[in-house]
């Protein structure tokens, strides 16, 4: 056996570097093929990456993070699927929805399919950074009312500072 294998092996990805052990983390499959297929994160902030080889990655996230995964998929004649989804992370004790590509599951705020519904979803995420605002501190509740209203076809709101304020000062007191 050489130095090399001999060495301790490098953290596993239920255990990052500086974590606990106990700490139930939520693993996200990301992938990219030229021209044919990209699953991304457009938001939010992973504990840790890990790259598998070019095509391949895959991002850690802690309970209750917030996180955005587009995926976007084409053939010869152009784009055929346009998802984006926006997920809360969770613990093995919260009710989790089992989604592909996300281990163990996560909590769905938002599912939208489609060019349309995405790039108007894209067009809020954009406006929420322009406010300074990140987009993974943005309101759980926002998240699903801009679900719901896709849902029914209704105009989208708009996430204000107040409505960030709100919700802040909401969050500091429970």
């Amino acid at each position: 056996m050489t130095a090399q294998t001999s060495a301790a092996p490098s953290p596993s990805p239920a255990a990052p570097v500086g974590l606990a052990d106990s700490v139930p983390l939520t693993l996200v499959a990301l992938a990219y093929i030229d021209q044919r297929f990209d699953l991304y994160l457009r938001f939010g902030e992973p504990v840790r990456t890990f790259r598998f080889d070019r095509w391949r990655r895959s991002a850690v996230f802690q309970p209750n993070a917030v996180f955005c995964r587009i995926r976007w998929q084409s053939n010869d004649y152009g784009t055929i699927r346009w998802q984006l989804m926006v997920m809360q992370a969770c613990t093995p004790l919260d009710g989790a929805q089992r989604i592909p590509g996300v281990q163990p599951g996560a909590r769905l705020l938002l599912h939208a399919e489609g060019e349309p519904s995405v790039r108007a979803v894209l067009e809020r995420i954009d406006a929420i950074e322009a406010l300074g605002i990140a987009p993974a501190a943005a309101s759980p509740a926002y998240w699903r009312t801009l679900a719901n209203r896709l849902a029914a076809r209704l105009p989208l709101p708009e996430y204000t500072a107040e409505r960030h304020a709100a919700w802040l000062a909401g969050r500091a007191l429970s």
